[in-house]
């Protein structure tokens, strides 16, 4: 019998891909994002022609109990539910209690909404770690409350990180994983044991580099990476950086006609301020003459802005705004431009016959929001050992 799960926020269709992947049959999926939906629907229904009940609507006025008439599903025959609620209420960058009153926030009771009406014999939340936080523990407290409630067991609640399951990103998120008790089984391990290791700890395979999704180091940086970074910030020697260099895997050169094969165009002030950015530097390691202004006087603020991504480990986190260097350690490893859209969405471990729709701001967003596949691969292939 085909296992069965709808997607809930399903933005451009990152846990969709990870559901296929793994076997799953997503036969629903809510978007209320416009340009999102058109990329769901590009990449799931009109090229892989699935038969999947695309909703592009606010969530709020979607009536589960209609939708799951619509699905001719009887309560408790889904299998799995799916959905990453917007967290921007739960954010991490926000200060003090900012985020505690915001009306997003209650997206995540609405989530159980729909758990409630299908009774899915399992269901998995993913989010942003601030949804940890103190200050939105009422929040969290009810959904986990509702669950109990309705005969739900939270097997898990807690933070992953997409490099430990083979993704080429440090990217932490809070998943919340709940199986109905008539069909727990105790011998499911979630979350699934890690698969990528961190080289300091002996075990293999190493977590994957930024290096896997970018064409191979041209032969003339090889000199400045070990010059300007390793032998600087590191204890490797010139001859162990060199080694380093030439064993890290890289990605194919992206096609010229691929459409997220585009970068922010850079001022000509930027282009300076890049080319004087090291290998592997952040913005503090710019010259004197282009460090920024608003982190003068003692102020530190975020330094990841502007730098380049690190080429030997995996990336930083991926964000929404992934294609802007301003927004965080988004310039080339070795360009004087920021990453492409396709070097992001690789990042995200998302294939590259994926098509994003939408302008560039837009196609960034899908990007940075999205479950990274791989990673929810790994946690759905997991949850199927329900019986």
């Amino acid at each position: 019998m085909t296992t069965k799960a709808i997607d809930l926020f399903a933005g451009a269709g990152g846990f969709t891909i990870a559901a296929h992947d793994a076997g799953v049959n997503v036969i629903a999926a809510i978007e209320f994002d416009k340009a999102a939906s058109n990329t769901y629907k590009e990449n799931f229904i009109v090229k892989e022609k699935r038969s999947i009940k695309l909703i592009n609507d606010d969530i709020n006025f979607v009536e589960p109990l209609k939708l799951r008439r619509s699905l001719k599903l009887k309560i408790g025959e889904l299998d799995l539910i799916l959905g990453g609620p917007p967290c921007q209420g739960f954010s991490t960058h926000r200060i003090n209690n900012s985020g505690v009153d915001d009306p997003r926030n209650i997206l995540l009771l609405r989530y159980f909404e729909f758990v409630h009406e299908f009774r899915p014999k399992a269901f998995l939340v993913e989010n942003v770690t601030g949804l940890l936080w103190k200050r939105h523990e009422n929040h969290l407290n009810k959904f986990i409350e509702l669950a109990t409630k309705e005969d739900y067991e939270i097997c898990y609640c807690d933070i992953l990180n997409a490099k430990d399951y083979g993704v080429s990103q440090n990217r932490k998120r809070v998943f919340i994983y709940g199986v109905r008790k008539d069909v727990l089984d105790n011998s499911v391990q979630f979350p699934p044991i890690p698969t990528h290791f961190s080289p300091s700890s002996g075990k293999h395979p190493y977590w994957q580099p930024a290096s896997t999704v970018f064409e191979p180091i041209p032969e003339e940086y090889i000199d400045r990476y070990i010059d300007e970074y390793f032998l600087k910030k590191t204890k490797y020697t010139k001859e162990e950086s060199k080694d380093l260099l030439y064993s890290l895997k890289s990605g194919e050169p992206i096609p010229k006609d691929d459409k997220c094969n585009v970068y922010m165009q850079p001022s000509s002030i930027m282009i300076e301020r890049f080319a004087d950015t090291p290998l592997n530097g952040s913005r503090e390691d710019a010259g004197d003459k282009h460090k920024l202004k608003c982190h003068s006087n003692g102020y530190n603020g975020h330094n990841d802005v502007y730098g380049r991504i690190l080429i030997h480990q995996p990336s930083n986190t991926i964000t929404t705004g992934c294609n802007n260097p301003s927004k965080g350690r988004f310039t080339h490893p070795w360009n004087n431009h920021g990453i492409t859209l396709r070097h992001a969405a690789r990042l995200q471990s998302f294939p590259d016959n994926f098509t994003f729709l939408g302008n560039k701001t837009e196609q960034a967003k899908q990007i940075g929001n999205a479950v990274p596949p791989r990673l929810g691969k790994k946690l759905i292939q997991a949850i199927l050992n329900i019986k």
